[in-house]
């Protein structure tokens, strides 16, 4: 046999004898196992608990703000008469902006003018 292994096996009986000897004694090793502990100390820990989202509480609020909010949207709708309407309506004022008919025009032109050169080019 090889030295080595020799050395080896009386190292391993030496571990295994003392702690037999700590057993009887009382006085065991703490820690046994080295390095990661088991995937059942994993298990038993409590999940961690997610940061954010809402409370029961804080969505009952919320939902009876947007409730209000929908009852006085719709009773603003319903209460408004024909009449007032025509008045609410003529008092905006009109959309500005837009184009005219003579930018319009420019801008024909010019697409025109992009399409001649492109097509001379395919050619």
């Amino acid at each position: 046999m090889d030295i080595q292994n020799i050395v080896a096996e009386l190292k391993s009986e030496l571990d295994r004898i003392s702690r037999v000897i700590g057993l009887l004694d009382g006085n065991a090793p703490t820690k046994t196992h080295i390095g990661r502990p088991p995937t059942a100390a994993k298990v038993n820990a409590s999940p961690p608990r997610k940061s954010g989202g809402l409370t029961s509480a804080g969505r009952r609020k919320l939902s009876e703000a947007m409730k209000k909010r929908w009852a006085a949207k719709r009773r603003g709708a319903t209460r408004v008469s024909t009449a007032s309407a025509s008045v609410a309506a003529a008092a905006t004022p009109k959309k500005r902006g837009g184009i005219t008919a003579a930018g319009r025009k420019r801008l024909s032109d010019a697409m025109k003018k992009r399409w001649a050169v492109r097509k001379r080019r395919a050619s």
